[in-house]
């Protein structure tokens, strides 16, 4: 009976995994899309596309009211409305801030470099994260994640000093190399933000369940967009919104349906990351993220006509190289972690589930 569950759990807890790295692709590989379009056909306001990246956080009552609605038909009016408590609130709030600055800087990167470019590059954040997560968190390594790690630096390295050919028309090399050294930054400030939420979920003083990770989930997005918030006030982007829709190639409706799909898309991004995290490890959602760097790179080659060079070809070889190496070495750890007691977490995965697929 025991085994039985055990195995119940298991499936539940690929199910979960599954779901989310679903939410992680759509925000991984059409988020840089999305983006790209708006400063290709007329956008410039970086503070907006900030903002944008994580604007579209009330996505995420819709799974929690779910959640609660459930909760309330089991146990009544007695039921919780939240979970998440003091410590955990300020952990996510400072997380969140981080993250607004990480989407700032990313924003600029984008707004200078070719999609693919900014995509390659971005997957050297798995090595900033197996880095933050060995410090952070206490990450186990195994030659084959050492090997992936070492694969994608080198990528990286290799698109670094070959990369002035893909510069967009009428852009100086201050401002090209200014987006890729941006981009690079952003790399390692998110590199540390996802294990920085991994040690949130181990540190925090109270039960992990999904419905925490959502509202964790929320609380960051809120005080990203906030902070983001601060600097499109500054930088007045509110009231220059409307110039830009009437100015935009693509026309003013196309203009707003742009920037509602970039909120909805990317907290896809954001939705998929935290829960990834939770059914797995920041190691591991680093790791997906470079592993969808093929798909976002045939989609910004068919739809925006970018150049695929020799260079990126050597990196996305290295980058894919580096993403095997490390799920084999996740095959031959699972085998010995087969016998091992399910963890307090695997006990929350069937709730999980319940909350992400109910009608």
């Amino acid at each position: 009976m025991v085994e039985m569950e055990r195995n119940a759990n298991k499936k539940s807890k690929r199910a979960l995994l599954l779901l989310n790295v679903i939410f992680l692709a759509i925000g991984a590989c059409g988020g840089p899309m999305v983006m790209r379009l708006y400063f290709l056909h007329g956008g410039s306001r970086l503070w907006l596309e900030s903002w944008l990246e994580t604007g579209g956080w009330p996505v995420t009552f819709i799974p929690l009211l779910i959640a609660y609605l459930r909760r309330r038909r089991k146990e009544g009016s007695p039921a919780k409305l939240y979970f998440m408590g003091g410590p955990v609130f300020v952990a996510a709030a400072v997380i969140g801030l981080l993250t607004g600055l990480d989407d700032y800087i990313y924003s600029y990167g984008v707004d200078r470099l070719p999609v693919s470019t900014v995509s390659l590059v971005l997957a050297s954040h798995l090595a900033f994260t197996a880095l933050f997560a060995f410090i952070l968190v206490k990450q186990r390594f195994t030659p084959y994640s050492i090997n992936a790690v070492f694969l994608l630096i080198v990528g990286a390295g290799v698109l670094a000093l070959h990369s002035s050919g893909d510069r967009p028309k009428g852009e100086s090399n201050k401002e090209y190399f200014l987006g890729f050294f941006m981009t690079l930054a952003a790399a390692i400030l998110y590199g540390f933000v996802l294990p920085l939420v991994e040690l949130t979920y181990k540190k925090a003083k109270q039960a992990i369940t999904y419905t925490l990770v959502l509202e964790i989930q929320l609380v960051m997005c809120f005080f990203a967009t906030l902070f983001c918030t601060i600097g499109m006030l500054i930088n007045k982007d509110f009231k220059a919104i409307p110039r830009e829709a009437r100015d935009f190639e693509l026309g003013e409706t196309t203009y707003y349906v742009v920037l509602v799909c970039s909120g909805i898309v990317w907290q896809g991004f954001y939705l998929g990351a935290i829960g990834v995290i939770f059914a797995s490890s920041s190691l591991l959602c680093a790791v997906v993220i470079a592993a969808l760097l093929p798909v976002t790179e045939i989609l910004a080659v068919i739809f925006y006509k970018e150049k695929f060079t020799a260079e990126k070809g050597v990196c996305l070889v290295l980058s894919l190289w580096g993403f095997v190496s490390y799920f084999y070495g996740e095959l031959e750890n699972e085998k010995e972690k087969s016998d091992q007691p399910q963890t307090c977490d695997e006990a929350e995965i069937p709730q999980a589930i319940s909350v992400m697929t109910s009608p």
